[in-house]
């Protein structure tokens, strides 16, 4: 490392910036096939015509855009994710856009120690919450058929998926096994997307839904599995520990419980993702963050869990499973 990688590293979130402007302007929707100039654009945003030139020729310069003769078009592949006229558009892009309003509050909450306005974050509505459901969803589709593909699922009937969002890995467990009946358990403003992504990917009348509130309500029962992805990053360890104990009292004698997230080594700084992502869980949320394996052992444990184990995936996932004997 030298002082111009250096630079460069630090520098590197001035790209980011850009494509997330273009996309949050919804840039890539109003340019036609035909071409379109910088200032129709502008008019049809109310944007400032000089400003939008420039964030456009920077787009084309970036490889999102091409500009020929003073016209703009979209590339082949910036129109398939990046416009909302494809039917491959990437809307939980947006969720990255939310993530820099708190990721730029890092220094004060390193100071601090609180997350960074999480009221503006709680009270941010609807738009908001489908653009995080999105982009889990668009991640989960492409991950879910390797990362479930070695559970066992011999014996399991009924699935529960907690804080199952888009209902994307209790699609997967379907697909896998189509006799197995599945819930997906999640917020009262969630489960309506929940049901959109459900009929959207062919599976309505195949999965169930359940609302409510892990953090304060009972898990329904009678489960042979219990799925948690991505969940126990969002809450302090405590939350976790009750919510696990819930979980062992969803599940029938001989159930099983599997948590997917990133489990951290002692030191905290593997994996990678992992210590990024625990930044994430600092600005974002009170109290969230990657655990060691150590610690979900421990919770499992608490909860009454026994033949705990541990299954490594790729990106830096893992799977802690454990059984109700």
């Amino acid at each position: 490392m030298n002082p111009l990688t250096i630079r460069e590293f630090a520098a590197s979130f001035q790209k980011s910036r850009i494509l997330l402007s273009g996309f949050e302007l919804d840039i890539f929707t109003h340019i036609n096939k035909e071409g379109t100039l910088s200032q129709q654009v502008a008019k049809k945003l109310n944007l400032d015509e000089h400003a939008c030139d420039r964030l456009m020729n920077a787009l084309a310069a970036l490889g999102f855009l091409v500009k020929k003769d003073g016209l703009f078009y979209n590339t082949e592949d910036g129109f398939r994710f990046l416009s909302k006229k494809s039917a491959n558009y990437i809307g939980g892009l947006m969720h990255t856009n939310h993530l820099w309003n708190t990721w730029s509050h890092l220094t004060e909450v390193v100071k601090t120690g609180k997350p960074a306005h999480p009221e503006k974050v709680n009270e941010s509505g609807d738009g908001w919450t489908f653009a995080f459901i999105h982009a889990m969803h668009d991640r989960a589709k492409k991950q879910a058929p390797q990362q479930i593909s070695d559970i066992d699922l011999s014996g399991v009937k009924k699935l529960l998926d907690v804080g199952g969002g888009s209902g994307a890995y209790s699609m997967q467990f379907v697909a896998r096994k189509p006799e197995i009946e599945a819930t997906v358990f999640d917020l009262e403003n969630v489960i309506p997307i929940t049901e959109q992504f459900i009929e959207k990917e062919g599976f309505k009348g195949r999965i169930k839904t359940c609302t409510g509130d892990y953090k304060t309500d009972q898990l329904p029962g009678g489960f042979d599995l219990v799925f948690l992805s991505a969940i126990i990053h969002s809450n302090p360890f405590e939350t976790n520990q009750k919510l696990i104990k819930k979980c062992y009292k969803s599940l029938n004698r001989g159930g099983r419980i599997i948590l997917m997230d990133w489990i951290m080594n002692n030191e905290r700084t593997e994996p990678v993702t992992g210590a990024v992502f625990a930044i994430n869980m600092l600005v974002g949320t009170d109290g969230g963050d990657c655990f060691t394996e150590k610690e979900v052992s421990e919770m499992l444990g608490v909860a009454g869990f026994k033949n705990i184990s541990k299954l490594d995936l790729e990106a830096g996932l893992s799977q802690m499973m454990a059984e109700r004997v």
